[in-house]
């Protein structure tokens, strides 16, 4: 059994008597048993002393149990790591930020509490799962469409205070920002409410969340500053129809204004989430066209467009989604394609799926991309089973790095490059290319996307932990960094946020002695560590 820091056998025994009683025994789990269901499935240190691995879990069923806990917490000094279902996998999934810590699985507290199709919301508490609302929200025959991450097993609350995001309209698809009003245990057991919520008697909690004076919502999400117990989440109102259509260009150089037009159509909220991708991008695993392409470092701009010609394809792709009545979501295809007629010659357009909502339940299990139309579920993992980076079989895990880039095709191009060039520096054959489209979950930026293979192989963990090291130093060279991230890189993620020395880490460290003086809340989470446990920054 791993122990707290600085707690003898004995004195955690007294603990966990204090757990017991404050939530009763059958939920505190200290056997090795029980504390192996709360390991990182896809830890890049599986096996190692540096695997992190907690001490003991404990379930609490309600806010008053939370408080106890986290007064028994502040007793001991004992850390603790609240969790909301801890199915996020790629980040570290149940497992704490620091060895030792006790887990505080809230899969108890799973009440909906609310959801409003007039003012188009839910209140939620944190065991509730994307399927539980999704399935509240048929059975009662509400007018509100969920906006889902990729697998839908796990918590609205844990994804959204984890940055977590979607795949249908800009105002939803942010999942933190599509919140409405927090409620808050303090790491010294104070129950604290948001925005409006924090006027007694409130009705309006989750339509206002800002209040008076200032918003700090912000500081519980990926911190370690407090437990959030319930959160208001804004819904979509439930669509008539949905049509999707596809563009093509025939140019590399296109890409900018293909971008552009993209932009406009988001920012003007015509448009659902943009996809976009390159027919003639391939994969650059294994012989390929891209690959002979890249053989002699970076092409130039023009042997990529001598590449698209003789490939006879179209440069780019996007599908652009429209939610909405029908008139309106044809009319504004309509207009989508005039705006790009005008703009990019040789253009082309293609129209694809048309639907009216609500999908009958007869025709989802054949329904393509299930998530676009807020239906939860778990097909994403079959991505993963089949990984031709590898020459073994699939990986036991992955560990995924989202690069934050602007807007804009040259943004794309240079983390795909510096990309590259991490792989290529340390033999491995480059996950980018220069056809790399990025992702759109969130509206005003790009993300490039890499997924790094994990194992229960030490060997073959250190060789991806280099790598994705190289990496994050690669792309803070151009002035690039990552958003999210498992617990292995969050100090390296965190220290290339750097200006003037540090200041904004200095400053969260500020708030952290002051409003976690204990540092009980999950020490080192995004960095963050507590006054004494600082020297354990790696």
């Amino acid at each position: 059994m791993a122990l707290p820091p600085n707690l003898s056998e004995a004195e955690f025994a007294a603990a966990l008597r204090e757990f017991e009683a404050a939530v009763g025994a059958d939920w505190v789990f200290s056997s090795d048993e029980d504390v192996a269901l709360y390991r990182d499935s896809y830890s890049i240190y599986w096996g190692e002393e540096e695997e992190i691995i907690a001490s003991a879990a404990v379930a609490p069923a309600n806010v008053e149990q939370v408080q106890k806990i986290v007064h028994i917490a502040n007793r001991y000094l004992i850390p603790i790591y609240p969790i909301s279902t801890g199915r996020n996998l790629n980040y570290g999934g149940a497992a704490p930020t620091l060895t030792g810590s006790v887990v505080v699985d809230l899969k108890r507290m799973n009440r909906i509490l609310k959801v409003d199709d007039k003012r188009n919301f839910a209140l939620v508490e944190p065991g509730v799962s994307y399927f539980d609302l999704y399935n509240y929200i048929k059975e009662h025959d509400l007018k509100v469409m969920l906006d889902i991450p990729d697998p839908g097993w796990g918590s609205p609350m844990g994804n959204s205070l984890d940055h977590g995001v979607g795949y249908t309209f800009s105002p939803y698809r942010d999942h933190f920002g599509a919140h409405c009003g927090l409620e808050i245990v303090s790491a010294e057991g104070e129950l604290i409410r948001t925005g409006a919520g924090a006027i007694p008697g409130s009705d309006a909690w989750q339509d206002f969340h800002y209040g008076a004076g200032p918003t700090i919502d912000g500081l519980f999400a990926q911190s370690n500053f407090g437990i959030v117990t319930k959160m208001g989440i804004k819904l979509m109102p439930l669509p008539e129809t949905y049509l999707s259509g596809t563009v093509t260009v025939p140019r590399y150089q296109d890409f900018q204004a293909m971008i552009e037009e993209v932009s406009y159509l988001e920012d003007s909220f015509l448009i659902g989430m943009p996809s976009y991708d390159s027919p003639v991008g391939g994969t650059p695993f294994g012989p390929s066209p891209i690959t002979e392409l890249m053989q002699n470092g970076w092409p130039s701009l023009e042997q990529l467009e001598e590449f698209v010609v003789a490939q006879n394809k179209p440069a780019w792709s996007v599908t652009l989604q429209f939610y909405g009545p029908e008139e309106t979501v044809r009319a504004n295809w309509a207009a989508a394609q005039r705006r790009f007629r005008n703009k990019i010659q040789g253009v082309d357009f293609q129209e694809g799926d048309f639907y009216n909502l609500p999908i009958p339940d007869e025709d989802i299990p054949a329904l393509p991309d299930k998530v676009r139309f807020g239906i939860p579920n778990l097909e994403v993992f079959h991505l993963v089973a089949r990984n031709p980076a590898t020459d073994n079989g699939p990986p036991d895990g992955h560990a995924d790095m989202f690069t934050m880039t602007p807007r804009t095709a040259e943004g794309v191009h240079t983390a795909a490059r510096v990309l590259a060039e991490a792989f290529q520096e340390l033999g491995f054959p480059p996950a980018t290319h220069p056809f790399s489209a990025p992702a759109t979950y969130y509206s005003r930026a790009f993300v490039v996307a890499i997924l790094l293979p994990t194992w229960r192989d030490a060997s073959k963990n250190s060789a991806s932990r280099e790598l994705y090291g190289r990496c994050l130093d690669k792309i803070a060279e151009v002035g690039m960094g990552t958003y999210r991230t498992a617990p292995a890189f969050q100090d390296q993620a965190v220290s290339k946020y750097s200006f003037n020395n540090n200041a904004l880490l200095k400053f969260q460290e500020k708030l952290k002695d002051s409003i976690d003086p204990n540092g009980i809340i999950s020490p080192g989470r995004y960095g963050i560590w507590p006054v004494n446990m600082r020297n354990n920054r790696g």
